[in-house]
């Protein structure tokens, strides 16, 4: 067995030291703001993933809209069902990256936990992947059930029996990319992620429509395109584990057939509330849609835009509470008391401070925002986008809470506490969020302005109760024990590889 060095100023900042020889000047830098430059160096290639793969859903979007009202529609469906399910599948897929983090902050048998982690992950993720594309095999008998018009539930089961087997690639990339970014070395994911946008819009306008002397088949084509994108994603971002030497040295697929009963119990008890919490914000908006379109055509077109905009920028403190929760995981795993709390307001900071700039764009410049998808100067849409101006005001507010609640929870994952968080989430999201904002809309009579009031009250209460418990971690016992100040880690040298 061969044994290697890993560099620990590069796994505790994200930041690689400078090479050797290099004229380096004897300058103290603040605990904090060394920590704010580690997190903005692990979120910013995160935060552009998920945009990225944002920009895969659009692309489908767009070019499925080339086929006409019925046939968006009727992908809508399918998506929405296909995205609820894949999103509790994303949840237990989420479990890693707190127990990556903590075994990269241990270092001591490092090499076997990440291996044994990932390998556990990409099981468990096979297991519920395979439960999904049964019950998706079921998706024109579930929509209609449902309620849905048979014409538009058959032809979302047309799109979602060629969707429905990218779920497993696009939940093995997640466990992936939370390997490197434990590392900290997120950046192959992004490239890896903008890639595949460019895949996915040539896949879809060569299957859907018929470019490229492809065959046009429609929505069928469409989940087609989405599955090899997923593959592509996987495949790609695999390659670079095997090929790259700062990761192919963990041999993440050596003995793949071996199980660890005790680590995928532990991955389960993180996951689970992880996957409910997820489950219960998406669900939440998808109620909130519903409800809308009994208000009103317009006040739910409204809805959807600014709720896209909100959706954006929602991407920056997601990607901020996920590089959150590999640095508190690594000051965990370390039992650097000190460091936990250095990486939780850098995060802070980071996220809702992105928010605070949001929230004031939004503030000022509503119309032009709006202008991204209705003509300003079309009579006919004027009632809309009046509308969208007032739920952009609240969704400034909406903005700081989302930020807040997104970055919360994740600084919490960091130390493996979710099934209490995931409380808050049920209890802010659906008793307060929905139980507010459907009396206001509809017991007071302020249709969608009191319907965004309720969802901006739902996410400021969860918001609260993730950072009033982050606060209180020490006093819940959340940190590690011995973690009271810093523990002594191994000295910087060679790491054995252990089986």
């Amino acid at each position: 067995m061969r044994a290697f060095t890993i560099s620990a100023p590069e796994i505790m900042t994200g930041i690689a030291p400078p090479a050797a020889g290099a004229q380096t000047p004897f300058v103290r830098e603040a605990p904090f703001m060394r920590e704010v430059r580690a997190t903005f160096a692990l979120a910013w290639p995160i935060v552009l993933t998920n945009l990225a793969q944002m920009a895969i859903t659009t692309t489908d979007v767009l070019v499925i809209g080339r086929l006409g009202p019925e046939a968006l529609a009727a992908a809508t469906l399918g998506a929405n069902l296909y995205f609820a399910l894949f999103i509790y599948g994303m949840g237990l897929a989420m479990a890693t990256a707190p127990m990556l983090a903590q075994a990269v902050g241990a270092r001591l048998g490092m090499v076997r936990d990440l291996r044994r982690t990932v390998r556990q992950g990409l099981w468990l993720c096979l297991a519920v992947s395979t439960a999904w594309i049964l019950v998706l095999g079921q998706t024109e008998t579930i929509l209609r059930a449902m309620g849905q018009a048979p014409d538009l539930a058959a032809a979302a089961a047309v799109y979602v029996d060629t969707l429905r087997w990218g779920i497993l690639p696009a939940l093995w990339f997640v466990v992936l990319r939370n390997f490197i970014s434990a590392l900290g070395r997120p950046r192959p994911a992004m490239v890896i992620t903008i890639a595949a946008v460019a895949v996915n819009a040539v896949l879809d306008l060569g299957l859907v429509l018929g470019h490229f002397g492809l065959p046009a088949l429609g929505l069928e084509g469409a989940g087609i395109a989405s599955t090899l994108a997923n593959i592509f994603l996987f495949g790609a971002l695999a390659l670079v584990t095997l090929a790259d030497r700062r990761f192919n040295r963990f041999a993440l697929y050596g003995r793949w057939w071996r199980t660890d009963w005790p680590r995928l119990r532990e991955m389960l008890k993180i996951g689970l509330p992880i996957s409910l919490t997820m489950g219960f914000e998406v669900t939440v908006f998808n109620a909130a849609a519903f409800l809308m379109g009994l208000i009103g055509t317009n006040q739910l077109a409204a809805h959807a835009i600014a709720l896209q905009l909100a959706a954006v920028t929602f991407m920056v403190p997601m990607g901020v509470a996920q590089a959150g929760t590999v640095r508190v995981g690594i000051a965990a795993g370390r039992g650097d008391a000190g460091r936990i709390r250095e990486a939780g307001r850098a995060a802070i900071l980071l996220g809702i401070g992105f928010m605070a700039l949001s929230a004031i764009v939004m503030l000022t410049m509503p119309r032009t925002l709006i202008g991204f998808f209705l003509d300003g100067n079309d009579p006919a849409v004027a009632e809309t986008t009046a509308i969208a101006v007032g739920f952009l005001g609240i969704a400034a507010i909406f903005q700081l809470a989302d930020g807040a609640q997104a970055v919360g929870a994740g600084l919490l994952r960091g130390l493996k506490d979710t099934a209490v968080p995931m409380i808050y989430a049920g209890l802010g999201y659906w008793g307060v969020g929905l139980g507010v904002g459907s009396g206001l809309a509809f017991g007071l009579d302020m249709g969608g302005t009191g319907l965004w009031i309720g969802l901006a009250s739902g996410l400021a209460t969860v918001a609260v109760l993730m950072l009033t418990r982050w606060t209180r971690r020490h006093r819940l016992g959340l940190v590690p024990a011995g973690a009271a100040g810093m523990r002594t880690p191994p000295a910087p040298g060679a790491l054995p590889e252990v089986a």
